[in-house]
């Protein structure tokens, strides 16, 4: 769940550049006040948890879905 004032911020964008990881986004909602999206991240193991690890310095919440997601 992305904060406020993070929300039209191209967080994913600085993420993959500075770690050289890839985002695959798989589900988002997006509106003025919230952020919250689902996607997976590939990538170097040390440069996921990096990665991760930013986000969540910057207020950003993550947390960890395993399986399939389903889509109609």
């Amino acid at each position: 769940m992305f904060p406020p004032h993070l929300v039209k911020e191209p967080i994913l964008f600085t993420i993959a550049k500075r770690f050289d990881v890839m985002p695959n986004i798989r589900r988002a909602r997006v509106t003025d006040a919230v952020g919250e999206m689902i996607l997976e991240l590939e990538g170097q193991e040390s440069l996921l948890q990096q990665s991760i690890e930013t986000l969540r310095s910057q207020g950003i919440e993550v947390e960890y879905i395993e399986g399939e997601i389903f889509e109609a």
